[in-house]
């Protein structure tokens, strides 16, 4: 029982749901009928999303063992609960299962799939060390499950265009944010983030750049016609919370300050979600 509880914990059931739903999503705004039409692509599209996270957690676990084994000491592979051996095992199972579904879904699934898979393979082994281009890494592969929403509703619509330009915008905000949190382990491990690089001030300003090019965007899929009124509300509390964030950033950008902004800009990141969702569902 306490093996089964280390392969849950290995994988982040949390994480997982969030990509796997992320899907549905992409799907949704792509186009809302397709949560009717394409029910039994949703579900193996749900499922792709969830086992390949699962799948991604886990190798990224793997190739920080040695790290966790002084940071973390209690995760799954550290504690000796699961082995390294058994822990990539995990993944390779958990990587099947989400290139079948997606296989069963569309070729062009397929081969997204097997995209967002080795992007994040590339940051793990690789990418994670090299700070700033890591962080468009890990934006990339927020985004994907979004587009491979879309994929599942075999439509692209420039509502998820403009949702996804935005969200990497955001999310590269709040990497770089990390960065600053993280800057003295990343020094000890020779992470070249930006904060690490060219200094925690330096850092800040850029993230802010980011969210506040991500605000920029936000009016022009209201204007366009491509949203209903009901995304206004919703978009103006994102860009109120981003702008924010960023003012507070700009002023502290300390440690303890940039760990508050990282955490606020997640939950402002799901207010902008909400405002494409009641855009598009709510005429």
């Amino acid at each position: 029982m306490r093996k089964l509880f280390g392969y849950l914990r290995l994988m982040r059931p949390i994480n997982c749901l969030m990509m796997g739903f992320a899907v549905i999503v992409g799907a949704a705004l792509a186009n809302p009928k397709s949560i009717e039409s394409s029910f039994h692509s949703l579900i193996l599209g749900f499922l792709t999303g969830f086992s390949l996270t699962a799948a991604s957690m886990a190798i990224n676990d793997y190739y920080d063992r040695d790290i966790d084994a002084i940071n973390e000491p209690k995760r799954p592979i550290p504690s000796g609960l699961i082995k390294p051996k058994e822990a990539l095992t995990f993944a390779f199972a958990l990587t099947v299962i989400g290139f079948v579904t997606a296989s069963l879904t569309s070729i062009p699934c397929f081969l997204i799939a097997i995209l967002a898979w080795s992007i994040f393979v590339l940051y793990t082994t690789v990418g994670k060390r090299s700070g700033f281009p890591g962080n468009l890494l890990v934006s990339t592969c927020v985004i994907i499950p979004f587009i491979y929403g879309s994929a599942v509703a075999n439509t692209f619509e420039l509502n998820v265009l403009f949702f996804v330009l935005m969200a990497f915008l955001s999310n590269t905000g709040r990497e770089i944010t990390k960065g600053i949190v993280d800057v003295q382990g990343d020094k000890l491990r020779n992470i070249r983030t930006l904060a690490v690089s060219y200094g925690e001030k330096t850092a800040a300003v850029v993230a802010v750049l980011f969210y506040l090019c991500a605000v920029l965007l936000t009016p022009i899929p209201w204007l366009l016609g491509i949203v209903s009124f009901w995304f206004v509300p919703f978009v103006a509390l994102t860009d109120f919370g981003l702008i924010t964030s960023s003012y507070m950033l700009l002023k502290d950008f300390s440690r303890e300050n940039a760990k508050k902004v990282k955490n606020m800009v997640l939950f402002w990141f799901i207010f902008g979600l909400l405002a494409f969702m009641f855009g598009v569902l709510v005429k």
